[in-house]
């Protein structure tokens, strides 16, 4: 260590090809993925333990699938449950809306909604980050300071001694909340759509493992909007909407909590309050999430309400887009104007999620007892005559950035879709295709990858490191699988490929489709023309 002339404190291994300021569960998953990739990154964190109670408790398959990724599929199911049915009821107990949310496993190989206890899904992501030796988390550290520089960015944090130190990096990512210190250093402010409540929210560890029918319930009430869900393996939310004129100080104790509670017909005998808190629900995006060699992502970059459950699966949708882009700049294959697709790609998604949201908190946060009736009506009558729209899903694919595109700019077959993961084997091997295959880029085919592209075709996929595997007809023996393909076990994947007219797809590393090939000629294209989307780069190293 040495000091400089300005008074900080210099460490010579505090240089890192990513900075991450903020190290809660979005930082975790970024620090992990790239660290997966051999990226040396520092991440900062003010905070010098972790947080110990619950916020979100929830995540979709999606998010499961990323989680997987960064290296926590074994805890899933420890931290989490199948989140199950989902009841919206009005304020006289008549059913409004039924949801099932099915324990079978969706287009991601996972449960569409898991249930968890967040502070035990921190730790496995946190203790498996610890395993990485190119990942160093500084913990009780505060950004104070951030400057772009021609090749990077130079940060000066704070530690509770006062004294500086400085940290230089290629790129930074602020994953540091709502109130981010990166976003002011980018310069960029929300733009707030202007939906506001506040909630009391009551989190309890309960003593038995008693059966909640439904599992969740969203009580309609224009006399107290409120709601009860699964926040993992026994723990349980209840959420109280604060009515116009109580104020959060009033509300936000545990005699307040209890006496709620007891409406519910919830008592101290039931479990243990492990805390209360007063939360603000908003919905914003900020207006911009680059800055040169700065980003920003999940609560730093958007807020939703939870109506959802959409907001930490947002922010992992995010670093999971970003992790693969920053690592191709880093490695030269690829110019830093594909991460300016990162806010395009993302900020369509998210304004969607948070559409959803928003609309779902419209009919839930009803305080007007006549227009409530009129919804209750509405509702009623729909469910009656089984007219109720199913469900909007929180998956869009992609329609801006980088996907294949026609001359006119129009996305081709299957660009922008999430690829499915179905469950595949080869030799003694069988889980689900990830796990199977491996992650990055992905070239499968019903064909021989090695007959349908040329030798500089080839060479280029390798040069991204990606996987090319051939997709085996169900019914296959996978022990005589020839090396390099894979048996689609429940024919998942040749159903999918089938919808689109397809023999070949190529996969970007965040799962979703750049395009997909009817044939080799197609399939050729297809290589080639991600080949071009990447340049003006760097020949690979």
């Amino acid at each position: 260590m040495t000091a400089t002339a300005a008074g900080h404190h210099w460490w010579p291994d505090d240089v890192a090809d990513l900075l991450i300021v903020g190290y809660g569960p979005v930082g975790q998953v970024l620090a992990n993925l790239m660290a997966r990739r051999g990226r040396r990154v520092i991440a900062v964190e003010r905070h010098p333990r972790p947080y110990t109670m619950p916020r979100a408790v929830a995540f979709d398959g999606e998010a499961a699938r990323i989680l997987a990724a960064a290296g926590v599929a074994d805890h899933l199911a420890a931290v989490g449950e199948p989140s199950g049915d989902y009841m919206w009821r009005n304020g006289e107990g008549r059913d409004l809306l039924y949801i099932d949310a099915a324990e079978v496993h969706g287009r991601n190989g996972w449960p569409e909604s898991t249930s968890m206890y967040q502070p035990g899904l921190e730790e496995a992501l946190i203790a498996y980050g610890k395993q990485l030796p190119n990942l160093t988390v500084l913990r009780g550290y505060e950004a104070v300071e951030l400057s772009g520089t021609d090749d990077g960015a130079v940060l000066d944090v704070a530690g509770g001694d006062g004294v500086r130190r400085r940290l230089r990096g290629r790129w930074v990512v602020g994953c540091d909340g709502a109130n981010s210190f990166v976003r002011r250093a980018i310069g960029s402010d929300f733009d707030d759509l202007g939906f506001h409540h506040e909630w009391l929210i009551c989190d309890l560890v309960l003593h038995d493992r008693r059966e909640f029918v439904p599992n969740n319930l969203q009580i309609c009430d224009p006399a107290r909007p409120r709601t009860q869900v699964s926040a993992g393996p026994g723990h349980r939310r209840w959420e109280f909407m604060l009515l116009p004129g109580e104020r959060s100080a009033d509300m936000d104790n545990r005699e307040t909590a209890w006496r709620l509670l007891g409406q519910c017909g919830i008592t101290p005998d039931d479990g243990l309050m492990e805390r209360h808190a007063v939360y603000t629900f908003q919905a914003a995006t900020a207006r911009q999430w680059r800055s040169g060699r700065l980003l920003i992502a999940g609560d730093a970059a958007h807020l939703m309400p939870p109506f959802a459950g959409q907001g930490m699966s947002s922010g992992f949708r995010d670093v999971t887009n970003l992790a693969w882009k920053l690592d191709l700049v880093l490695a030269g294959r690829a110019d830093d104007a594909l991460l300016d697709t990162y806010a395009e790609e993302r900020r369509a998604h998210v304004q969607h999620a948070i559409g959803m949201s928003v609309n779902l908190g419209k009919v839930i946060c009803q305080t007007d007892p006549k227009a409530a009736a009129d919804r209750d009506a509405v509702m009623i009558a729909a469910r009656e005559r089984k007219l109720a729209r199913p469900q909007q899903s929180p998956f869009q694919p992609l329609t801006k950035g980088l996907v294949w595109r026609d001359e006119k700019g129009r996305g081709r077959r299957g660009a922008g879709d999430q690829m499915p993961q179905p469950r595949v084997a080869t030799g003694s091997v069988e889980d689900l295709f990830d796990e199977v295959v491996g992650r990055g880029f992905v070239f499968a085919s019903l064909d021989d990858p090695q007959q349908v592209l040329d030798s500089g075709q080839l060479t280029f996929l390798e040069s991204l490191g990606a996987r090319l595997v051939r997709l085996l007809p169900a019914g296959t023996d996978p022990t005589a699988a020839p090396a390099g393909s894979v048996v689609d076990v429940e024919g998942g994947f040749r159903a999918y490929l089938d919808g689109i007219a397809a023999r070949s797809v190529l996969v970007r590393p965040d799962t979703y489709v750049y395009g997909a090939a009817g044939d080799a000629a197609a399939a050729g294209e297809l290589v080639d023309a991600l080949h071009h989307a990447l340049q003006p780069a760097l020949e690979p190293a």
